[in-house]
């Protein structure tokens, strides 16, 4: 981890215990009163975890924190998010953790994933070209960074064949309908959905366009055996494991699931999606 992102979070969590001290609590009673794990007050005081929002403003609602106090506290970890890190050793016991060797290293130990996406398609699941367009679209992104990257995802997805594990992906039908580049790419991505969702360790979820979803999403996530939490934003994916901020998520996905089809239902859908696809290729071909 990098010094900077180290002192940072020392900060913050100095801050922190500064201000839990002040309101006369002890560690093990904030938690409590937080809703939190007794080491995830802990660990965020000693500089050894980086709490997500939900998690910090859980604490802040249960130190009873004025509006300047609060702001302090997020402000401090917004300079921790901000602040550069670098290596695997970004503390994965606990919220916060941001780097791809942590994430990568989530996903690979994982014997059972599970992927919520309603804007692009599953990490898991893109193919090398719309993953290229995925990377590109990042704000400063260069082309030596992109290709890293590409790659990387494409080499992680070799466990999805590996005996003994499952993968249980569920997308929205916008996330289908979604294309970059061209309708030619998204064919060519669509027609290898239809070849991962044969395989016997993978089960391909859609949320068809024509009914409610059971929870408005708001980003992408996926679930690494029932401890970890990957949540993907626009600045990159983030590794969880707070249990509270899982067990939210876990709940999110099974109504996701219960929701959404499978088997011959999605296969169906997909082919219905590719015809489409096939119209516009048409209409952009010179």
């Amino acid at each position: 981890m990098g010094s900077e992102r180290r002192e940072r979070m020392r900060a913050l969590g100095a801050l922190l215990r500064a201000l839990r001290v002040d309101a006369g609590l002890t560690g093990a009673v904030l938690a409590h009163r937080a809703g939190v794990g007794q080491p995830t007050v802990s660990k965020v005081e000693n500089g050894r975890m980086v709490p997500s929002c939900e998690v910090l403003d859980r604490l802040i609602g249960a130190l009873s924190l004025d509006a300047s106090a609060a702001s302090e506290l997020r402000s401090a970890l917004a300079e921790v998010e901000l602040a550069p890190s670098v290596g695997a050793d970004e503390v994965l016991s606990g919220p916060g953790a941001s780097t791809d060797a942590v994430v990568d290293l989530a996903v690979r130990e994982a014997r059972l994933v599970r992927s919520f996406q309603c804007v692009v398609l599953p990490a898991m699941l893109q193919s090398a070209e719309y993953a290229r367009h995925v990377f590109a679209s990042t704000p400063g992104a260069d082309a030596a960074a992109v290709g890293k990257a590409v790659a990387a995802r494409v080499d992680r997805q070799s466990v999805l064949y590996e005996p003994g594990r499952e993968s249980v992906f569920v997308v929205t039908e916008g996330v289908l309908r979604t294309w970059p580049g061209s309708p030619a790419l998204m064919l060519a991505q669509l027609d290898r959905l239809l070849a991962v969702e044969s395989l016997t360790t993978v089960r391909f979820g859609v949320l068809p366009w024509d009914r409610p979803v059971p929870v408005m999403p708001r980003h992408g996530f996926a679930l690494c055996d029932r401890e970890t939490v990957v949540v993907e934003t626009f600045r990159g994916e983030r590794a969880e494991r707070d249990p509270d901020v899982f067990a939210w998520y876990e709940e999110s996905f099974a109504q996701f699931e219960g929701a959404a089809v499978f088997g011959a239902e999605a296969r169906e859908l997909l082919v219905r999606i590719m015809g489409d696809l096939r119209v516009l290729a048409e209409d952009v071909t010179p």
